[in-house]
C-alpha cells in the first residue's frame, strides 16, 4: 500500500516462475477440494482440471494477483531500557535479525510457488509505549525512529511500522512527545511509517489529539518534498492490532512475541470476473466475486502458513483487502465501473461499493478462519488510476469520497489537498471521517497530504506505486471554533440504534 521514494520495490520477473505457478495452482486447488471433502488427499491432483489450473495461473500472470505483503509483527516491550543507547542496540539487533529471516523465507516461498511477494515488512510494538522510561526529549523519539529505519535497511525490509500511539481516550507525556516528534522523525527516515489511534467506538473521540494532529501534518508536509512525509502516517478510529498494511501497521499489545500476517491483493482478478459477467444480475455477480475472493484468500493463507512454519513463529491473519496500484487493470474503481456505474463517484457508486465489500468479506470468511486486519476494499485516490480519472473529470469530490468510506475500508486514503489548507480544516476532515468509524463500529482512517505550493485542480506526481494525486478542492473555512474546544466526544450509546 505504501512505497516510499528511495526504497526499491521488489518486482521479480514472472517468466521463470511459470512452472512453479502451475504447481502452486494445483496445490492450492487441491487444498480447497480436500478442505470441503470433495476429494481425498490421494486423489487431489488427479481431479483438478486443466481449466482450473490455468485459471489460477492467469490470476498471477495476467491479472496482477500477488501477495501484497508479508508482515512480521515483533514485540519490543522486553527491549525497554532507561539507557537510550542500550535500547537502540537491542531493537536494532532484533529487527535486523528477524528481518533477514523473513526475507530468506519469503524468497523460498516465492520461488516455490511463483506467486510474487511484493513487500516484506515489519511492524513493532507502538513506540510511544517503548519510550516511557527514556529521557523525555523529542531527540529521544527521533533517535529511536532512525534506529528502526536503519534496522529495516540493514535487513532489506521495505517498510517498518509502529511509530505511533494509542490515544483514543487520553495522552500520556510519552504519547505527546511521540506526536510532537513526528515531523522530524518521518521526514528524516525512509522506511519508517507511523500511526495514531485517535478514536474508538468504546472510548469516543480524542478531540484534543485530533486538533493537535492538524498542525503536525502541516509541519510534516513542510519538511518533505511534495508533502510526501504525510503518506507515511495514518490516523485511525478502531485501529486493528494485526493490520499488515502500511502506514497503519503495528504489533498490538495483545499479540504474542511474533506474528506473521499476510496481505493479499487481487483487484485485477475481481475486475476480470466482473467484466466477464456483463449480463448476470447482482445476486449472481455477488456470488461470482465471493468465489473469486475465496480462491485468492486460500492462496494467501497457504503461503503465509508456510512462511510462518519456516520462521518458527505463529501464523497470524490473512488480510483480504483489495488494494489498488496505479498499474493498468489493478484498480478498485474499475471494478465498480465494470459493474455498470459510469464513473466512480456518480450515483450508484456507494451501493456498488457496499456490495463489493460484502462479497469480499463473505468470500474471505468462507475461505479462512484467520481473516483479520482491515479486510475490505481500499479506495486510495493517488494509487488507483480509476479514482484519479474520477477526480479529474469532476465525478468524485471530497464529500462523495467521504460518503464512500462509510461502506468500505479503510477511509480517506492518499488524497492531496492544497498546501495552504489550515490546520483546523485538516483536523475537521479527520474528525468527520473518524466519527463514521466510531458511530458504525468499524475501522476508518485518514491519510491526507497537504502539498506545499499546490492549488486545487493541479496534480502532483509522487512516483512509483504512490502514483499521482489531483489536488482536491477543500474549503478554507470549516469548523475552527468547534475544533479548538478540544476535549473528548463521548462514545456513542449502544441502545436506540435506529
Amino acid at each position: 500500500m505504501l512505497p516510499v521514494p528511495g526504497v526499491r520495490p521488489r518486482r521479480r520477473g514472472l517468466v521463470c516462475f511459470r512452472p512453479q505457478i502451475i504447481v502452486a495452482a494445483m496445490v492450492i486447488l487441491g487444498t480447497l477440494m480436500v478442505g470441503f471433502g470433495i476429494i481425498n488427499v490421494k486423489e487431489r491432483i488427479m481431479r483438478i482440471s486443466v481449466e482450473e489450473v490455468f485459471e489460477t495461473v492467469r490470476m498471477t500472470i495476467e491479472q496482477n494477483f500477488d501477495i501484497r505483503t508479508v508482515t512480521l509483527g515483533v514485540n519490543l516491550k522486553d527491549c525497554a531500557d532507561r539507557n537510550l543507547a542500550a535500547f537502540n542496540k537491542r531493537i536494532f539487533k532484533r529487527i535486523s535479525e528477524m528481518g533477514k529471516r523473513l526475507n530468506q523465507c519469503a524468497d523460498v516461498l516465492e520461488a516455490k510457488y511463483g506467486i510474487p511477494i511484493t513487500n516484506r515488512r515489519i511492524s513493532v510494538t507502538p513506540v510511544a509505549l517503548l519510550i516511557e522510561s527514556l529521557p523525555r526529549k523529542i531527540s529521544t523519539a527521533v533517535s529511536v525512529a532512525k534506529t528502526l529505519d536503519r534496522a529495516a535497511k540493514a535487513a532489506d525490509i521495505d517498510f517498518i511500522g509502529g511509530f505511533g500511539a494509542l490515544v483514543q481516550k487520553g495522552m500520556t507525556k510519552s504519547d505527546e512527545l511521540l506526536i510532537d516528534s513526528i515531523p522530524q522523525a518521518l521526514s528524516q527516515t525512509e522506511r519508517l511509517c507511523g500511526f495514531l489511534n485517535l478514536a474508538s467506538s468504546s472510548a469516543g473521540m480524542n478531540m484534543t489529539a485530533i486538533e493537535k494532529v492538524g498542525h503536525i501534518l502541516n509541519a510534516l508536509a513542510a519538511k518533505s518534498k511534495n508533502g510526501i512525509g504525510c503518506a507515511k502516517i495514518a490516523v485511525f478510529a478502531n485501529v486493528p492490532e494485526d493490520n499488515p498494511f502500511m502506514a497503519g501497521a503495528h504489533h498490538g499489545v495483545g499479540e504474542g512475541d511474533y506474528s506473521l500476517n499476510i496481505g493479499i491483493s487481487g483487484p485485477g482478478v475481481v475486475r476480470e470476473v466482473v467484466a466477464n459477467n456483463p449480463k448476470c444480475d447482482l445476486t449472481m455477480l455477488s456470488e461470482v466475486i465471493k468465489r473469486t475472493v475465496f480462491k485468492i484468500t486460500r492462496a494467501g493463507e497457504l503461503i503465509g502458513r508456510e512462511i510462518a512454519e519456516l520462521m518458527k513463529v505463529e501464523f497470524g491473519i490473512v488480510d483480504i483487502s483489495l488494494a489498488s496500484t496505479p498499474k493498468r487493470g489493478d484498480s478498485v474503481a474499475e471494478i465498480i465501473e465494470a459493474m455498470g456505474v459510469s464513473r466512480i463517484g456518480r450515483p450508484g457508486s456507494t451501493a456498488a461499493l457496499a456490495m463489493l465489500m460484502d462479497a469480499v468479506k463473505k468470500g474471505g470468511a468462507m475461505a479462512s478462519g484467520n481473516v483479520g486486519g482491515l479486510s475490505g476494499t481500499f479506495i486510495p485516490v493517488s494509487e488507483d488510476a480509476g479514482m484519479i480519472r474520477a477526480v479529474r473529470t469532476g465525478a468524485l469530490n471530497l464529500e462523495k469520497l467521504e460518503a464512500l468510506t462509510s461502506v468500505c475500508s479503510v477511509g480517506l486514503d492518499m488524497f492531496a489537498v492544497p498546501g495552504d489548507t489550515p490546520a483546523d480544516v485538516l483536523s475537521a476532515i479527520i474528525a468527520d471521517e473518524l466519527a463514521i468509524g466510531v458511530a458504525n463500529n468499524k475501522t476508518t482512517s485518514v491519510r491526507v497530504i497537504p502539498v506545499p505550493g499546490k492549488k486545487a485542480g493541479q496534480i502532483v506526481h509522487f512516483g512509483g506505486l504512490l502514483g499521482s494525486a489531483p489536488i482536491m478542492k477543500v474549503s478554507k473555512i470549516a469548523s475552527p471554533d468547534f475544533i479548538k474546544r478540544k476535549g473528548r466526544i463521548p462514545a456513542q450509546i449502544r441502545a436506540l440504534r435506529n
